[in-house]
């Protein structure tokens, strides 16, 4: 490059010097080539400003970027001149280089998805995004001026401050801006190239990031760089450690020839070719799913009475079994208040006490009999029979069984109420005031001599066994909302002790003493006196005797069913993978979970866990998230024993018992179950969904390996090779989701992911994996961990995020698209969806399953674990 540098002595004062050259020595530099184009820039130098006169050999893009020279005059014209000259120089040698080579065809499809990622700002551009962005400004600029450390804030990129600081850099030695801070002007500037939608100008910013000496080249060391700040902006850990050898593999694979530099060419060609997470769909598919969004198009019913009857339709089509099994209930209940409400609104006593006898005796009546239903939903051995044995699925549902146990309680609730208000504000203060005339029918019941006073009521037996019930009621009642079970609120440290899974656990264990009371306060009636009449333990015998069997046999079981440890693996995200003996005779479907005593922890407490092996293995596993106290210290006992993993076993803990030479003492574990869930019903489906949150992926992991061993039987069964013990099942097609946050998280089922990918030759199960710390797909904050897993994906058949061969997905799925998908794959079928997780994606997916029903011929059934 050639710049000529004059001065107009007719227009200027005092001294004047003028000269005209070649800014480079008389020695051409090794650097240039004899074929390599040069630009020649005339400049008018006066004592405090430059200005362009003629620029000869350029494009317009170079034009543009000499024209830069004039814009920022100042005194010491000197330094800032060899400054601009040097910037200019760089980037000119660098559009020239990347000239010379020929153009990626852009209108291919990879390619065109290309074009529109390297998203800088993913809010609305435009004069209302600079708007928030000037308003940010306006708080946090200091003397005009807003430094570097809040750049990321002010742009909407807080959650990345170390990536926006780089950026900020970037976009200022391109402006050769050398102050930590920039004018409104400024940023005004860098979001007007911040949010160009053009891919060229894109491309050009994420290259100046890397490059940060502005030559136009990229070494390894800057690409390191810029692994390690990618990494730390997604928080992948695993990449920040590994940076130096990932940039090698960049380089490998765009810099064949060893030179030492890539160029922007290099770069254009590798994000424009890679393969992208796309999923392809063939011509038909795309017909197929353009008709399906026409169809799935929300449409405005005009009649308010007819979108009402379509509502009440589609409610009653998803909902059919839960409403008759509440109507039924609420029938019970209120017929049951009925009947006692009339006869008592015919005795005597009415005269004096009134409607709130009979109000009191209705709520009695009801509280009777849901004191002997609430037991039910939770004799677990009985339901899982039923379930598995019977056709009563079919018209009962059985997934909620949890659910209407609380309702029940509320319903406890309600009758209890009625029964104690009544009696409190009403009855007792009437006969307490009734005159003797009024009193002489109510002798038979309360005694010659009329009470006087509250506390004759009270300290009687029936005063004293209904206080203690609605005490221990409430306290039970109280801790078993999700916000002291879970301790989702804020409380003191010293009540907080009392709250959480133990205090939950144990106030409940409070209804052996409350049914006690119950049969009590039941027979020690104030207003009837003959036994037959006196029909609580009549309500509750039956199924009270019905779960002290179930309890008996959860003892009888676990008491034989002590399992000997094999191998224990402490995991990222507070997670522990424990594999037991499976004790003789034990059956189970995938799905199903178990209760876990460990009396090193609690002689008294079980919890349930979902089985994560599957039927045909010859272990138990199941996966444990550390979340409150109980779990807490059962991972600190077993964490004793482990060590770290030696060679490429995974885990940060691990302890093989099986194949170790020394046996550590390990706690005991005592199982009982298993037990029905709603994940066990995939069975009647050809086709499953399985969506997994976290942890929540254990009971799906444990259907896909059942899936895999189900194929490769039936396989086994065609070719003639082999028998088979079990026989196989419905299913023939899994598309798996799992969604973590953390990277750490994948290694949790690698084994499991990497079994599947291998024997799973038809592509019968699909695995997609979603790591929700790494920005999106087109976010230029993931631009280059997306180009490095395609790289070594393709080289080494191994995802650098999970670690398995399964491709991991950024950002959260879009759950229409995926159910979309499954239409289009699986028309006029039903499809079985299993959801375990967080309840906060329950909604959205419950209605994308009714919604899809309602309007395709492919019918959605919605399940949700529950415990």
């Amino acid at each position: 490059m050639e710049i000529e540098n004059t001065r107009d002595a007719d227009s200027m004062r005092g001294s004047r010097v003028g000269f005209s050259g070649s800014l480079v020595s008389g020695k051409k530099s090794a650097r240039f080539k004899d074929d390599e184009s040069y630009v020649e820039i005339t400049l008018d130098v006066r004592d405090d400003s430059v200005s362009v006169q003629n620029i000869k050999g350029a494009d317009h893009e170079a034009a543009l970027l000499a024209s830069r020279l004039e814009k920022r005059p100042n005194n010491t014209l000197g330094s800032q001149l060899s400054f601009h000259l040097r910037q200019v120089s760089k980037e000119l040698k660098r559009m020239t280089s990347s000239n010379k080579f020929q153009k990626i065809d852009r209108s291919k499809s990879g390619a065109a998805r290309a074009l529109r990622g390297l998203q800088f700002i993913n809010k609305n551009v435009g004069t209302e995004g600079w708007s928030e962005v000037e308003s940010r400004f306006d708080q946090l600029a200091v003397n005009g001026m807003l430094t570097k450390s809040l750049f990321g804030q002010c742009i909407g990129m807080k959650e990345s401050s170390e990536f926006a600081e780089e950026l900020f850099d970037a976009l200022a030695r391109k402006r050769c801006i050398t102050s930590p801070a920039v004018t409104k002007d400024e940023l005004r500037e860098f979001w007007e190239q911040l949010t160009d939608t053009g891919f060229d100008a894109r491309l050009q910013t994420f290259f100046d990031m890397v490059d940060k000496d502005a030559d136009g080249r990229i070494t390894r060391e800057e690409v390191k760089e810029i692994i390690s700040l990618s990494a730390t902006a997604n928080k992948l850990s695993k990449i920040q450690d590994n940076s130096d050898e990932y940039a090698a593999l960049i380089m490998e694979e765009l810099d064949p020839g060893n030179v030492g530099y890539i160029e922007l060419y290099n770069l254009e060609t590798l994000l424009l070719q890679a393969p992208s997470h796309s999923m392809n769909l063939s011509t038909n598919s795309r017909v197929l799913s353009q008709m399906l969004s026409q169809k799935l198009k929300p449409t405005k019913e005009r009649n308010p009475f007819k979108r009402c009857k379509r509502r009440l339709d589609y409610f009653i089509e998803d909902n059919w079994k839960r409403i008759w099994v509440m109507a039924l209930w609420l029938s019970i209940c209120a017929g049951l208040f009925t009947w006692k409400f009339i006869q008592y609104k015919r005795r005597a006593v009415f005269d004096v006490m009134g409607y709130c006898v009979s109000v009191a005796k209705g709520g009695a009546e009801t509280t009777k009999f849901n004191m002997a239903l609430v037991l039910l939903p939770v004799c677990r051995n009985t339901i899982t029979w039923l379930r598995s044995r019977t056709k009563l699925g079919k018209i009962i549902p059985f997934d909620d069984n949890i659910n209407f146990h609380k309702v029940i309680a509320f319903g406890i609730a309600v009758g209890v109420g009625l029964h104690a208000i009544s009696h409190l504000t009403c009855d007792f203060p009437r006969l307490l005031h009734a005159t003797d005339e009024e009193y002489k029918p109510m002798k038979p019941f309360f005694g010659d001599e009329r009470p006087n006073n509250y506390w004759w009521f009270v300290k009687g037996t029936e005063g004293w066994t209904g206080v203690v019930m609605v005490v221990l009621m409430i306290i039970a009642y109280v801790l078993a909302q999700p916000w002291f079970r879970r301790n989702r609120l804020n409380l003191p440290s010293t009540i907080k002790k009392l709250t959480g899974f133990n205090a939950f656990w144990y106030s409940h264990h409070l209804f052996v003493i409350v049914y006690v009371l119950f049969i009590i306060h039941g027979y020690f009636l104030y207003l009837s006196k003959k036994w037959y009449k006196k029909t609580t333990w009549m309500y509750i015998a039956v199924p009270m005797i019905l779960y002290a069997c179930e309890r008996l046999l959860r003892a009888f079981r676990s008491g034989y069913k002590a399992v000997k440890i094999l191998k224990v693996a402490v995991y990222p995200g507070n997670v522990m993978a424990v594999h037991m003996s499976k004790p003789q005779g034990f059956k189970y479907t995938s799905g199903q979970y178990i209760f876990v005593n460990c009396s090193d922890v609690s002689s008294f407490q079980w919890h349930p866990f979902t089985i994560s092996s599957a039927p045909g293995d010859d272990y138990l596993s199941m996966h444990i998230r550390t979340l409150g106290d109980w779990t807490s210290q059962l991972k600190t006992l077993f964490s004793k024993v482990c060590e770290p993993p030696a060679g490429d076993q995974s885990g940060l803990l691990r302890a093989d018992i099986a194949k170790a030479d020394y046996k550590p003492r390990l706690p005991k574990l005592l199982i009982d179950g298993p037990y029905g869930a709603p994940a066990q019903d995939y069975k009647k489906y050809d086709v499953v969904l399985l969506v997994g949150l976290g942890i929540g992926a254990t009971p799906l992991i444990s259907i896909v390996k059942d899936v895999l061993n189900n194929i490769k039987q039936q396989k086994d069964i065609e070719d003639g090779t082999k028998g088979s013990k079990r026989s196989p099942f419905a299913t023939k097609r899994a598309y798996f989701y799992w969604v973590t946050r953390e990277q750490g998280s994948f290694e949790w089922f690698k084994g499991v992911m990497d079994e599947v990918s291998e024997n799973d030759q038809e592509g019968l199960i699909e695995l997609h994996n979603y790591c929700t710390s790494v920005y999106e797909e087109g976010d230029a904050r993931s631009a280059l961990i997306t180009m490095l897993q395609s790289i070594h994906q393709a080289k080494s058949g191994v995802d650098i995020v999970s670690g398995t061969r399964v491709k991991t997905h950024f950002a959260r799925p879009n759950w229409r698209q995926v159910f979309k998908r499954v239409t289009i794959n699986h028309p006029d079928q039903r499809i079985g969806v299993f959801y375990c997780g967080p309840q906060g994606l329950v909604g959205e997916l419950r209605h994308l399953s009714q919604d899809f029903s309602h309007k395709t011929g492919t019918k959605f059934e919605f399940h949700k674990e529950n415990f």
